[in-house]
């Protein structure tokens, strides 16, 4: 499946659901997000699975059961490659009207899995290696993002050495572009697989450190 950008016609889609985020205008407007959103979406995966591995298209639907906000539809398209066998480290993608985001590194991480981060981080060797390499996303453009205690954590000082870095509960680092008509090219696709070349070393990281979580699946409410 060849990828030839995304369509403005997508964009104008999730400015649309954006205003009226009901079943109605859903309905209405379903084609153009199978053909301007979801469709290029695939391609898009499609053409960097050699590299990255085959990737997952979110459902356009929110879980409302227990969200303040009962809109039914998300107002973006993600897609996350979780490279098989690494457990922790992934790749992201996002299309919206506020144009596109790319990611990597964790979102979501078991307390097993903290536990293994944090001991990755305060070690002598590793912690420095995580810290150069998030300083040199930072230096070259990418936000560093991930849930965060604000106190120090239980069994670490507030004189550790890396201390920020052990607050983190997930860490990622996500970049941006609002919308300009390369979106709607192949330079999309240069552009993410840029990106997702320069967080191989983050997820790497993760990769070896923290791995999958040994706990059991959480039940499903």
């Amino acid at each position: 499946m060849t990828f030839t950008g995304f369509p403005d016609d997508g964009l104008v889609f999730y400015e649309g659901l954006e205003a009226d985020n009901s079943k109605t205008y859903w309905t209405a407007h379903r084609d153009a997000y199978d053909i301007c959103v979801r469709t290029p979406m695939l391609a898009l995966l499609d053409e960097l699975a050699a590299e990255f591995g085959p990737g997952k298209v979110f459902r356009p639907y929110r879980d409302v059961r227990f969200s303040h906000d009962k809109t039914p539809y998300k107002t973006h398209q993600g897609a996350v490659v979780n490279p098989e066998g690494r457990g922790a480290g992934a790749w992201y993608v996002q299309i919206s009207a506020d144009g596109l985001l790319i990611s990597g590194g964790t979102w979501r991480l078991e307390s097993d899995q903290i536990g293994r981060y944090r001991r990755a981080v305060a070690d002598p060797v590793q912690g420095p290696r995580l810290e150069a390499e998030v300083e040199r996303l930072r230096a070259t453009g990418w936000e560093i993002q991930g849930d965060r205690l604000v106190r120090v954590p239980a069994g670490y000082s507030a004189d550790d050495d890396r201390l920020e870095l052990l607050k983190h509960k997930a860490l990622h680092a996500t970049r941006h572009w609002e919308p300009d008509d390369w979106l709607h090219t192949r330079e999309t696709l240069d552009r993410v697989r840029a990106g997702w070349r320069d967080l191989q070393q983050l997820n790497a990281w993760f990769a070896d450190n923290v791995g999958a979580t040994t706990k059991e699946p959480r039940p499903r409410r």
